[in-house]
């Protein structure tokens, strides 16, 4: 476990992107104080919530002191994350939506992450949680590996493209300043995916934390559950012809995405 001194990160924000789920935020929060984890500043973006929930998201900010970004109705995603990152002011910036609860591993990995990101300039994402690993990767060191984007044909994991995820990540405050900002007026998956065509572009350089689901939590209740678009598992299902339909939607997905990035400006 890190020494106590080393759970104090004066130069990270904490982004917290929230809708309608002051409970998870509280847990989130909560989470990281009985971690003993501090930060030079929390900002909690809310994307137009339910009166019920601005009235809880009030006293929480009291609680936990943390900056509330508002905003009179639901913008979309793309646009709470634009909003919430305008107001940091720190050099590096934690994004976390409020459905994640950091474990105590947080404590032992996230100092190295940091550490790295001030180490190498050039570093513009050390990524902490995820559903899958990245495809192409080189080991790097204390349990981190490089993430390698491999534009040959032949490298046919569409999981590729998904370089940038908007999943827990320390990242640099100016990001915006090399990427762009979020694509608003579109879904959340939209404008995340087109955030990762501009970090290939880009060419950025990114790490991955290799035991991905050790650091975060994802926590979904009943009372609370996620606000996010699931897809149907069809194609999950151990049939022939469906699993000979998935491997022709994966094919068609990958050309498909090759394309949007040879085209992306």
């Amino acid at each position: 476990m890190k020494d106590a001194s080393l759970r104090q990160f004066k130069d990270v924000t904490l982004l917290v992107t929230h809708y309608n789920r002051s409970r998870s935020l509280a847990n989130l929060l909560q989470g990281f104080q009985d971690l003993k984890c501090s930060f030079g500043d929390i900002v909690v973006s809310d994307d137009g919530s339910k009166p019920e929930h601005q009235e809880v998201l009030q006293e929480l900010s009291k609680q936990y002191s943390f900056r509330l970004i508002t905003t009179p109705k639901n913008r979309g995603l793309a646009n709470n994350i634009n909003k919430g990152q305008d107001e940091v002011k720190t050099p590096f910036t934690l994004y976390v939506q409020e459905d994640f609860v950091a474990k105590p591993a947080f404590v032992e990995h996230f100092p190295d992450a940091l550490e790295f990101m001030r180490e190498d300039p050039e570093l513009d994402i050390v990524r902490l949680y995820a559903y899958f690993p990245y495809p192409y990767m080189l080991p790097f060191k204390k349990g981190f590996s490089k993430m390698i984007f491999r534009p040959e044909l032949w490298h046919d994991d569409h999981l590729k493209f998904y370089y940038y995820s908007d999943h827990p990540h320390l990242r640099r405050s100016n990001f915006f300043e090399k990427f762009g900002r979020y694509q608003e007026g579109t879904n959340s998956d939209a404008a995340e995916f087109s955030m990762c065509l501009s970090f290939l572009k880009h060419r950025a350089k990114g790490l991955f934390y290799n035991d991905f689901t050790s650091i975060f939590d994802q926590v979904n209740t009943s009372s609370e559950p996620s606000t996010a678009t699931f897809r149907s598992d069809w194609k999950q299902r151990p049939n022939p012809f469906i699993l000979a339909l998935r491997w022709g939607y994966l094919k068609y997905r990958f050309l498909k995405n090759t394309l949007q990035l040879m085209r992306f400006k």
